[in-house]
């Protein structure tokens, strides 16, 4: 089972995770998402457990527990398509190309109102 653990301290390690959650059960995997381009912590992490009910038993003790001063978030991970709102990604952003006279097509400022050039 796929565990998601948000609002994680930035020096979280994948073994500290792999230890809190190994009271529970055994522990498959414990990554935390960093990102691309700085390589920095994004404060979430995926803990993936082979045992559902070990699973839903560290979800339990762990879901709003404090860990490295912060109050973190850990529930079943949903598969990425749920976690949007519907349409692809790229209908999305192709809309962008149509608003360039809204506002330079960022979304802020502008009003609304077409610019004249």
């Amino acid at each position: 089972m796929k565990i998601y653990v948000g609002n994680l301290s930035f020096d979280i390690t994948e073994e500290e995770l792999t230890g809190e959650f190994g009271a529970f059960g055994k522990v498959e995997s414990a990554s935390v998402v960093t990102d691309r381009a700085t390589g920095r912590p994004r404060g979430f992490a995926f803990v993936e457990m082979p045992s559902r009910t070990e699973a839903e038993a560290a979800i339990a003790a762990l879901n709003g527990k404090s860990l490295k001063d912060r109050v973190i978030i850990v529930n079943e991970s949903r598969p990425s398509s749920e976690s949007r709102s519907g349409g692809s990604a790229g209908n999305r952003r192709g809309g962008a190309f149509g608003n360039r006279g809204y506002g330079g097509g960022s979304g802020r400022g502008g009003g609304g109102k077409p610019r004249r050039y």
